[in-house]
């Protein structure tokens, strides 16, 4: 066994992302009251660096600076430091990160706050070189010596901002939004050739084009239908999609969708599942079925347990041929290699995933990228598609197989957070709907049972994370968002009461714990947890849906369902909360947009009855 030089307090965790720091010469702390009331009792300064896993950035500098003695001396000499798994911790990461955006103007991990001996930051960003740390290390540990009035003056500034960010304007709008403008803002931003909207880095914000669906479904809108066909064809059809394994990598770093930023998370992929689900519904592409069923296959191979829970995320970096780490290095393909594996078939595969000019990467490296649909590149080559789809397949077993089981795979984050699984419970809930494939309802009941099991506790909360057989960390709004969410389509598919008055249980719970009257909205933290330098509201929708957002469909649903009232009105306040909002920048707040169809649109009450109740009743 390899002896270590130094290790620190991170070694009692079970946090992947804190035990990778946990042999740094940097003496880590976790976040706790412990080393936060010692910071106090010590008049020191605080250093909170935040990550998580599978970040690439992270693992630079951690390399760069924190594994080096020198960075390590100065930040022990002078500083407390703690590290955070921004997944573990979720509202330690959304406080700091709104301070670093008020300082800096964006955002982004690994996060670097500087924060007095209370907390209250003063200084911070996002990756720094070496020597742009060191530096900046040392001047704020002198100016706290020899003049800390300012920074004590700097951070009262700061935290007051902060504090106006959580403002909520009052608004008596009755939910009246004018669509026609809405749908006009959006349409400036559409990237008419290659999908998404015009910017780069590209993510896919799932939300925005369940949106565009249900409104081009809705007023009959048929450009924008194009616009999110144009859009998850490109999107899957570029380097962001695994095409030989399935699965979806967090971003794009460029325009066509093509050069991923590696890594692989849970909650990408669970939301990509339901969207391609429901655009396959609407517009029967085949290849959208293709999607989901090949990317839940990339979660039974790679992030599903046997308990039937879900790991969080893979790596983008791992160890190439040469032995060393790199981002990328699992999923790219050279020129000698693919001839060498895929031998006579070669010029038919180089021409179908662009092994090309416009596939190339860096250095001799490809990633694999569409550039046609099937039936266009099968007339072209005058091929069978029953013949293609044959030698495709044998591509992709060879590519697989014969040399991807042969890499070294990239590093498994193997925590289990409830908010994630409850968001992968229902993409397996919307497969099912399309493909009637029982092995993902069985998939979906032993997650909610999983949930319900060991991450639901006998005073009624929500537990946020799993690991080794214990669950921690008392659960977030999202949490109880996306399980209340998630039971509610199983009950739909199923017709078992249970998980629909599992629903109604945790929501009687979250308006105890989390809502907030004056304002008419949900709190991202329980009244049960200790309080941050402030306790903020997540109202605007990202690649994940903002929890109260999520909270507000809930309501509306289960009103319909308990003839419920006051969930009712609790919804309607909560978008009228935000109305404002949603017409100065729609895009940021798309699934808010979803609960206005629903308020402006009837729900009827459909009636199916005969030996094939159930199984029509799934398909809805």
């Amino acid at each position: 066994m390899k002896s270590e030089k130094h290790t620190n307090s991170l070694i009692n965790e079970s946090s992947p992302y804190l035990l990778q720091h946990a042999h740094n010469p940097v003496n880590w702390y976790p976040w706790g009251s412990d080393i936060l009331e010692k910071a106090v009792a010590d008049n020191k300064l605080i250093i909170i660096s935040v990550g998580y896993a599978a970040c690439h950035w992270c693992h630079v500098m951690e390399h760069e600076s924190f594994e080096d003695e020198d960075v390590a001396e100065i930040m022990n000499t002078h500083y407390y430091n703690i590290k955070v798994d921004r997944e573990e911790r979720p509202d330690v990461d959304m406080v700091y990160m709104s301070a670093v955006q008020i300082m800096t103007g964006s955002g982004g991990w690994p996060m670097n706050i500087v924060a007095l001996p209370d907390g209250r930051p003063v200084w911070g960003g996002t990756y720094f070189r070496k020597e742009d740390w060191k530096n900046s290390l040392l001047q704020i540990a002198k100016l706290y010596k020899e003049n800390p009035e300012k920074l004590y003056e700097y951070a009262d500034k700061l935290n007051e901002g902060l504090k106006n960010i959580q403002l909520i304007a009052s608004s008596k709008s009755e939910n009246d939004i004018d669509l026609n403008l809405i749908s006009e803002k959006l349409e400036k931003n559409f990237d008419w050739q290659y999908g998404g909207t015009k910017q780069t880095p590209k993510f896919v914000i799932p939300s925005n084009f369940e949106f565009l669906l249900k409104y081009s479904q809705l007023y009959n809108h048929k450009n924008i239908k194009d616009f999110v066909k144009l859009s998850l064809t490109k999107i899957s059809f570029g380097g962001i999609y695994d095409h030989i394994e399935g699965g979806f990598s967090r971003y794009s770093v460029d325009e066509k969708w093509h050069i991923p930023h590696f890594e692989k998370m849970l909650y990408d992929n669970a939301q990509m599942v339901s969207l391609y689900s429901k655009a396959y519904a609407v517009t029967k592409i085949g290849w959208y079925r293709e999607v989901v069923e090949q990317t839940l296959e990339f979660i039974e191979n790679n992030l599903k347990t046997k308990e039937g829970s879900f790991y969080s995320s893979l790596d983008a970096d791992s160890i190439d041929k040469n032995g060393k780490l790199r981002e990328g290095a699992f999923y790219t393909w050279e020129v000698d290699e693919l001839k060498e594996l895929l031998k006579d078939e070669f010029s038919l595969f180089k021409e179908y995933y662009n092994v090309n000019s416009y596939g190339k990467w860096e250095d001799n490296e490809y990633v694999l990228i569409r550039t046609e649909d099937e039936a266009s590149f099968l007339n072209k080559n005058q091929l069978d598609s029953m013949e293609f789809k044959a030698i495709k397949a044998h591509w992709l077993e060879v590519l697989s197989s014969e040399e991807r089981n042969k890499r070294e795979k990239p590093r498994l984050d193997d925590k289990q957070l409830t908010s994630w699984n409850a968001l992968m419970l229902s993409g397996y809930v919307d497969a099912y709907k399309i493909t009637q494939n029982k092995d993902y309802l069985a998939t979906a009941l032993q997650n909610a049972t999983f949930i319900q099991e060991h991450l639901y506790k006998s005073e009624g909360n929500l537990h946020r994370s799993f690991k080794n057989g214990i669950s921690s960390i008392n659960g977030y709004l999202e949490d109880y968002a996306f399980t209340i969410e998630a039971f509610i389509k199983l009950y739909e598919i199923t017709l078992d009461f249970e998980w629909l008055h599992f629903s109604k249980k945790l929501m009687d719970y979250s308006i105890q714990i989390f809502y907030e009257p004056e304002t008419g909205l949900f709190y991202f933290t329980s009244k049960q947890d200790k309080p941050l330098i402030t306790r903020n509201y997540e109202l605007s929708d990202n690649v994940i849906p903002a929890s109260n957002s999520v909270m507000a469909q809930n309501l509306f649903k289960l009103s319909k369902y308990f003839e419920e009232g006051t969930f009712l009105n609790i919804s309607e306040e909560m978008i009228n909360a935000v109305t404002p909002q949603l017409e100065d920048y729609p895009q940021g707040y798309s699934n808010w947009l979803s609960l206005h169809l629903n308020f402006n649109h009837s729900f009827y009450e459909v009636v199916i009855m005969g030996p094939n109740a159930k199984k029509n009743t799934a398909r809805a």
